[in-house]
């Protein structure tokens, strides 16, 4: 499951998706069909780096701070807890090796502000979503950078002079 980005507390979108998640597991179990259900947090994003600025500590901080709460919320809930939580700094090379593959491939581009996906090389991107890319609003989510080849285009790696940082795949 896709799970929070940790620079506040969790709020009712959260206690949904993960109580809508808790039913699932809990009767697929009683189903006796094995659950291995795995729950990532984001403990890296410009978010967070923010949100630490205005607390006056580190990210890493902070992340821990909101991770810890997030689940003295949801223990609180009686929420079955996930097998696995990786958190994306621990995947960090991996994210690395990934942009590189698609750069590589042609299916990701460097500007001078980081590396972004090119939504049109990939001709089934929406499908899941059943959206054209024609319908897709640019800036609807984020602030539109002209340094993109397409203003759908997204980041994935984002440049930094500041901390936390890691070397640019």
């Amino acid at each position: 499951m896709c799970g929070v980005t940790v620079y506040d507390d969790a709020h009712i979108g959260h206690a949904r998706t993960i109580i809508v998640f808790d039913v699932l597991h809990r009767f697929l179990e009683s189903q006796k069909i094995p659950v291995e259900f795995i729950q990532n947090f984001t403990d890296v994003d410009d978010k967070i780096i923010d949100r630490a600025q205005q607390e006056k500590i580190s990210p890493l901080e902070l992340a821990a701070k909101y991770t810890k709460n997030y689940f003295d919320d949801f223990d609180g809930l009686n929420v079955k807890r996930a097998t696995k939580y990786p958190k994306a700094t621990e995947h960090i090379e991996d994210m690395q090796n990934l942009i590189s593959n698609l750069v590589d491939k042609k299916y990701a581009y460097v500007t001078k502000n980081g590396v972004y996906f090119s939504v049109s090389k990939f001709t089934e991107y929406g499908k899941l979503s059943k959206k054209k890319t024609d319908d897709l609003v640019s800036g609807a989510r984020v602030e539109i950078d002209e340094e993109k080849n397409n203003p759908i285009d997204f980041a994935l790696w984002k440049f930094s002079e500041s901390e936390p940082s890691w070397d640019s795949p």
